[in-house]
């Protein structure tokens, strides 16, 4: 279920457990329908999500009237439902500035992002990023860098898959430390697998967390472009490294720069 029509449902019947009480002549009435098979494969879904909390000792599961939940993403226009969570979740309601860029980036892009990290890290700002390989990556790892005991955490991973699977696998390893001195999250449920689809929306989670973005190095048709454009629609920040003009890898940003993103 996604979450506008999670929120379709707050809505019309006040909880879920309202509506799931309701006989399915009446759900129709009010223009939200769950036959009999999605609701037994919901169920069938509820009971992984439990089984996976129970495997994992720093698993939640955050709805949106728990504490933890953050109030930077209940005021965007589609709040995750659910939040599966892994590590410090008292994490995602301070200061937070999202980190994101190629895939494949340059070495310098990669020096880049590791440096911000550290720096931001090491002044109290949790890094917020999507785990992927390259400037994700090291935007974590800068992060991971910083060495002040005194500061709350470090990195915030939103992932694009289901809270059991770590994608990319090379990450594993990365992740695990996250979990350990910061927090990892999905809105996808257990038992999810990789959809191309599931990234796009991870990212306005991701910019929605954080009070700007800050794209390091990026294509024209990055998906961090996606993520600077949630971010903007958030009324949120968004900065750009620039770059060579004759540096598809810089073409990105310096659009973004054009458009009034910050240097």
């Amino acid at each position: 279920m996604g979450a506008k029509r999670f929120t379709t449902i707050l809505q019309a019947f006040g909880s879920p457990g309202a509506f799931l009480l309701l006989p399915e002549n009446e759900r129709r009435r009010a223009g939200v329908t769950a036959d009999s098979q999605a609701l037994d494969k919901a169920k069938r879904g509820a009971d992984t999500d439990i089984r996976w909390l129970q495997d994992n000792d720093d698993a939640q599961i955050l709805t949106r009237i728990d504490k933890h939940y953050p109030q930077a993403l209940l005021d965007i226009a589609d709040p995750p439902p659910l939040l599966f969570a892994r590590g410090n979740v008292a994490l995602l309601s301070l200061p937070q500035l999202a980190i994101v860029g190629s895939r494949s980036p340059s070495h310098e892009g990669i020096e880049n992002a590791r440096n911000f990290a550290q720096f931001m890290a090491q002044n109290g700002i949790i890094i917020t990023s999507g785990l992927a390989q390259g400037i994700d990556g090291a935007a974590h790892e800068g992060a991971l860098l910083q060495t002040n005991q005194q500061l709350a955490g470090d990195t915030i991973a939103v992932m694009g898959t289901g809270a059991d699977s770590i994608y990319p696998a090379k990450h594993r390893d990365l992740a695990h430390r996250i979990v350990q001195r910061g927090c990892i999250i999905t809105e996808l449920p257990v038992g999810t697998p990789v959809v191309p689809q599931a990234f796009p929306r991870r990212n306005r989670i991701i910019s929605g967390l954080s009070l700007g973005t800050l794209v390091v190095e990026a294509g024209l048709r990055s998906g961090s472009l996606i993520t600077a454009r949630t971010a903007l629609e958030q009324n949120r920040e968004v900065f750009a490294i620039p770059g060579s003009i004759h540096n598809p890898l810089a073409r990105g940003c310096n659009h973004l720069i054009r458009k009034g993103a910050k240097l």
